[in-house]
């Protein structure tokens, strides 16, 4: 990952937070913790890009023992603030190299798109081989990622606006020929604008597949969403389960 700090640094873990995103609803929240919970049983789970424990507090308060690897340490301090945060093990370092105490895992999970994060093919392979270390015998990881929007752009076109309002716009540009792409940031405050961008690297269900059975994984799910929805071509997102043999 390359400088992580400088995309989840101070200014936007002190945002990061906001209870007005759908990601941030309990009820969006509790599904996720209640399906990763069946998925860990009775043993420790994982998470990689801990965060600000959007995901990890709820799910040790239902019981799982806990661990994060992240490389944001103003991430991770918002999360030590929060009720139970200074609880949890975590360890600064790259997800898709570190090694993590507390294991064998029966559970390593990434969630809200983190995977693009790392940006090359190499770092996303590493990224499955380091889940697959950690992992107990019939331990399963999981990804939550979204689909590659490539449908929505016009022929032609590598630029993608999401958002634009009175003060700010967002968009998308895209490299087909390296599946690279970054989320550019513009905003307007009082006459003065500030430009943020955060690359990424987008992969196909597919190849997920194949990092996978590189580091020794079977696909056992794929849904469409965390309620288990199936899986279809006109799926804009997928959360997949790969397992690790026994």
């Amino acid at each position: 990952m390359d400088s992580p700090d400088d995309h989840f640094g101070d200014q936007v873990a002190a945002t990061y937070d906001d209870p007005s995103a759908a990601e941030f609803r309990p009820e969006v929240v509790d599904r996720i913790a209640g399906v990763l919970a069946e998925l860990a049983g009775d043993g420790p789970a994982l998470e990689f890009a801990i965060g600000t424990g959007r995901i990890a507090l709820p799910l040790a308060r239902r019981g799982v023992p806990v661990h994060g690897i992240d490389l944001s340490r103003a991430m991770v301090e918002r999360m030590r603030a929060k009720p139970g945060g200074d609880q949890l093990e975590v360890t600064i370092g790259d997800f898709t190299t570190t090694a993590a105490g507390g294991g064998p895992f029966s559970l390593a999970y990434l969630v809200y798109n983190t995977i693009m994060n790392v940006t090359t093919q190499e770092a996303q392979v590493a990224c499955f081989r380091n889940a697959a270390v950690h992992l107990a015998p019939g331990g399963c990881f999981v990804v939550e990622v979204m689909v590659p929007e490539l449908r929505l752009l016009p022929p032609g076109q590598h630029v993608r606006p999401f958002s634009v309002t009175d003060t700010g716009w967002a968009y998308d540009i895209y490299n087909f020929a390296t599946q690279e792409m970054s989320s550019n940031y513009v905003t307007a405050t009082d006459g003065r604008g500030e430009f943020r961008s955060i690359p990424f690297r987008y992969a196909w269900p597919a190849e997920l597949d194949l990092m996978a059975q590189l580091a020794g994984l079977r696909l056992r799910d794929r849904w469409n969403d965390w309620d288990r929805s199936p899986f279809t071509s006109d799926s804009t997102r997928h959360v997949s389960v790969w397992e690790k043999p026994r």
